[in-house]
């Protein structure tokens, strides 16, 4: 007799209130009991929908028109008792904002403990583990309002941990972690499914994270999964059909025309090991060696000399400061959690006075002016905080109505340039995270600025949005714009910035062309770069692996077609 699916949806069909178009269209699948399963696909694919679902939030916390059945361990969701399925379901959801409900750390992480009905022993233990295992413990006693993105991320994921519940449903959970936090968190999730029998559903976009991580891969697309199978099996699939939802080095090996196909950087340096790769081959000068604070024109745009800033609980954020971004530079600004970043474009945007040293923007010395006015346009790191109008294009409109700017085309130009042109007459509220990620974007850019700050512009966003908006953004800095972004995305730094400033402890610690500060970093190396390393240098992305190394691996590959793996999902 066969077992018993953990999980069973029967032709899930949902709309979400007021809308025409289905999030979910006839989906059906089965996820076993201690299964890890990873669900992509592009934004508004109906990943977070199915998430959801299989949490008991459809239609019953969303509302909506609701179809078809999901079953846990035999019984229809939506009959459970809520208390009974939080003690067995946990979800972390892509807003961590959305999430938190208590204003300290530590009595956010034991809020669902008391729900339970927990004793007092108990939750001590339990909020004592979790927060010594997510790095939390120097932040126990702040408020939760003042923590930064990715703190508030990790304490999210702290507050379900601590229930225990035996499956874990995380929608992003990564979108706010620095490579090495990210890196540290998923090697936990893996060891709770691997040595404690956890069933784990991972909504992610990040694959060079995770990608490898999974037993099984659910590739969706317009509230339908497209694909189901092993990594290995959906990476063959996908790259064969130029589908870019797979990590860098399986593209990689598919370019190339490699008869199998990489999911792993250790896989891959196996895969290369037998072909002498030779590390002086030519062409090997890195592009983006450009002085940093020079760009093309070499005018400076933001000049900071040594810049501090210290929040009234006595927090250093800022420390000594010395940077200057020129017209036309596209900078990445990166380091761990709570390492400054977001501060210090706090800063150059005008919301903050610089507590020590100078800042001057755009000939303005921020002690003395802050007020930019359009000339700066900045975007924070939670797209809803932008969004308060009726419809999208109202949304964009409002900018130019608040700094009394003519449209002369703007807002189509950015509708159509960002792929929201469907949505102008819709709530921007009712859509995806990273749809509303593009409006908030379009509705900074209608100033046409000179200097544009984006705090984890890449956030909810899918491979193809985030090669759209980094060509984007190129072309900006290409026609004058400075562009300054914080991120942990590795991978979009690697492809479309040019210089990288590396922040740690409030400190500016590299700043320097991408090649440099990313390819001689270990936790800041895209995939390429640690599939290359010692094999060729000066190596970050997929184009540049394929010009240095591809030919010569084309040279030595025998002729032979690679064979479709077997038992493939439909």
């Amino acid at each position: 007799m066969a077992a018993l699916a953990l999980f069973k949806v029967e032709n899930l069909i949902y709309y979400y209130p007021g809308t025409v178009k289905p999030a979910l269209a006839g989906v059906s699948l089965e996820i076993e009991d201690g299964e890890f399963v990873l669900v992509t696909g592009g934004s508004g694919s109906g990943k977070s929908s199915l998430a959801r679902a299989l949490a008991g939030l459809l239609p019953d916390f969303y509302g909506g028109r609701f179809g078809g059945r999901v079953s846990f361990r035999g019984r229809d969701l939506r009959t459970l008792d809520r208390r009974a399925l939080a003690r067995e379901v946990g979800m972390v959801f892509q807003d961590p904002e959305k999430q938190l409900v208590m204003t300290g750390v530590e009595a956010e992480v034991a809020f669902g403990l008391e729900n339970l009905g927990l004793s007092q022993e108990e939750m001590r233990r339990r909020v004592a583990e979790v927060v010594g295992f997510l790095g939390l413990t120097g932040l126990r006693e702040k408020f939760t309002a003042n923590l930064s993105g990715g703190e508030k991320q990790r304490l999210a994921l702290a507050a379900v941990l601590a229930m225990r519940p035996q499956v874990l449903i995380l929608d992003e959970p990564t979108s706010q972690l620095d490579p090495a936090a990210a890196e540290e968190f998923l090697n936990l999730v893996r060891r709770l499914n691997e040595e404690m029998g956890f069933t784990v559903v991972l909504i992610e976009q990040r694959l060079e994270r995770c990608f490898h991580l999974s037993d099984r891969v659910l590739l969706m697309e317009e509230g339908r999964i497209l694909r189901d199978g092993t990594p290995q099996q959906v990476a063959r699939w996908a790259v064969a059909r130029e589908n870019p939802f797979v990590p860098p080095v399986s593209r990689f090996f598919a370019q190339v025309g490699f008869p199998a196909v990489a999911v792993t950087v250790k896989e891959g340096r196996r895969l290369l090991r037998p072909y002498r790769v030779n590390r002086e081959l030519p062409d090997g000068k890195p592009a983006d060696a450009v002085s940093p604070g020079r760009g093309a024109s070499g005018k400076l745009v933001v000049e900071a000399k040594g810049l501090g800033f210290t929040y009234p609980d006595g927090r250093e954020a800022l420390w000594g400061i010395n940077c200057t971004f020129a017209a036309g530079e596209f900078v990445a600004v990166m380091g761990e959690n709570g390492a400054g970043k977001s501060t210090l474009l706090k800063i150059l945007a005008g919301l903050l006075r610089p507590g020590r040293g100078k800042a001057v923007v755009l000939g303005s010395d921020l002690e003395k002016n802050n007020r930019l006015g359009p000339r700066v346009a900045y975007l924070s790191q939670n797209p809803n905080d932008y969004l308060f109008q009726e419809t999208v294009e109202e949304e964009l409109r409002f900018g130019l109505k608040n700094f009394g700017l003519p449209d002369n085309g703007i807002v189509d130009k950015l509708l159509t340039r960002l792929h929201l042109g469907r949505y102008r007459k819709m709530n921007p509220r009712d859509l995806s995270s990273g749809e509303r990620q593009r409006v908030a974007l379009a509705a900074v850019l209608v100033t046409r600025p000179a200097l544009l700050l984006l705090d984890e512009p890449t956030r909810g966003m899918d491979y193809r949005l985030k090669a759209e908006l980094g060509t984007f953004l190129k072309e900006l800095a290409a026609k004058g714009v400075t562009v300054v972004l914080v991120t942990h995305d590795v991978e979009f730094t690697a492809e479309y910035a040019a210089r990288v400033v590396l922040l740690s402890a409030g400190r500016l610690v590299s700043d320097g062309p991408k090649h440099r500060v990313l390819g001689t970093s270990v936790f800041y190396a895209p995939q390429m770069a640690r599939l290359c390393r010692g094999l060729a240098d000066n190596v970050l992305t997929v184009p540049e692996a394929v010009k240095k190394i591809g030919a010569l691996l084309r040279c030595s590959l025998p002729v032979q077609a690679a064979a479709s793996p077997p038992g493939d999902r439909p």
